[in-house]
């Protein structure tokens, strides 16, 4: 009996003491509880915590709490050591790392093919060569998705239309495209966004659907929108160089493999309810106008300016590498 109670004792201690040393590493990102954002980090926390037999925990902090709600901050903390992990998207990481911009050049890409080129090859690998400077070691790549543009005013069919709007935009050089347009670009927050379009203070915005429009229920106060593909918007899975530098070659392959597996995820299920969002965004009650070629090219005319100005701004070495791989994809398809 004194033996058994010494091996139950014992198996319990060592329990305690496994789950006492478990690790718990914090990640931060910028959208709501019920985005596919949340749906690829939680993917990721569970592969690694499968991955490290509970060594290692993820705690998952969304709407970008622990930077007060400032989506830009995020990154910057990362790259500092504050924070563990960061999934965001390209744009909000243009103030520390201004290349970043090339992803979201107007009218820069045409498909999905032509963004996977970039991300799978040499634009991809440069952009994480870009981020190291900055701290940050990148992971692997997700989906934001081509950002399409909402109102509660009137249908968006021509330039001319955007102007006076007053459309909440999520960065720098969304202002740009915005002024370019004629509209009235207000920058803010996401997490102040939906009351701002409810409320009036902003006409509207502009996101994708599969990642944002539909999850953050944005229809619910928009009435039209236009799938004009003007702007395209990578999420990407990163953690410090301090962070990666400290784990070994296991945990490094470990973590490496479960963020590339848990954004392939996070990718699929973002396509996935995008190919479906303008029929269930039409059953809610929004107008859909599905612009031709020729108001697709007067959009792209509008927009060249900031085009220029932004190309030069990240580098004109780097939009050329972009558009080489973006052309020799074209060319195969």
């Amino acid at each position: 009996m004194t033996i058994l109670r010494t091996v139950v004792f014992a198996v319990a201690t060592a329990a305690l003491t496994t789950t006492a040393y478990a690790e718990t590493l914090r990640l931060s990102h910028n959208t709501g509880d019920q985005t596919s954002w949340q749906k690829g980090a939680d993917k990721f926390a569970e592969l690694v915590n499968a991955g490290s037999d509970g060594d290692l925990s993820i705690r998952i902090f969304p709407n970008a709490q622990l930077t007060g709600g400032d989506q830009m901050k995020q990154a910057e903390m990362v790259g500092r050591g504050s924070i563990d992990f960061v999934v965001t998207s390209a744009i909000n990481v243009t103030p520390l790392v201004p290349e970043m911009a090339v992803f979201s050049l107007p009218y820069l890409y045409a498909n999905y093919d032509q963004v996977d080129a970039t991300t799978d090859g040499a634009p991809g690998e440069k952009m994480a060569e870009i981020l190291a400077e900055h701290g940050l070691h990148l992971l692997a790549w997700g989906e934001n998705g081509f950002r399409e543009v909402t109102n509660n005013k009137h249908p968006i069919k021509t330039p001319d239309d955007l102007k006076g709007l007053k459309m909440r935009v999520a960065g720098p050089m969304y202002i740009d495209v915005m002024n370019a347009l004629g509209a009235n670009p207000q920058q803010m927050q996401w997490t102040e966004t939906f009351s701002a379009l409810q409320q009036g203070v902003v006409d509207g915005q502009e996101n994708p659907i599969g990642a944002v429009i539909i999850p953050q229920r944005v229809y619910e106060v928009q009435k039209y929108i236009t799938p004009w593909h003007y702007s395209y918007d990578p999420i990407f899975i990163a953690t410090s160089s301090q962070n990666w530098d400290s784990w070994d070659a296991d945990t490094q392959a470990m973590i490496a493999d479960a963020a590339q597996q848990a954004m392939t995820y996070q990718k699929d299920i973002t396509r996935e309810a995008t190919a479906s969002g303008l029929e269930m965004l039409k059953a809610e009650g929004m107008e859909v106008y599905t612009p031709t070629d020729a108001d697709l090219a007067a959009f792209r005319e509008a927009t060249k300016a900031p085009f220029d100005t932004w190309a030069a701004k990240v580098g004109l070495d780097l939009v050329t590498l972009f558009r080489d791989t973006i052309a020799s994809s074209a060319a195969s398809q």
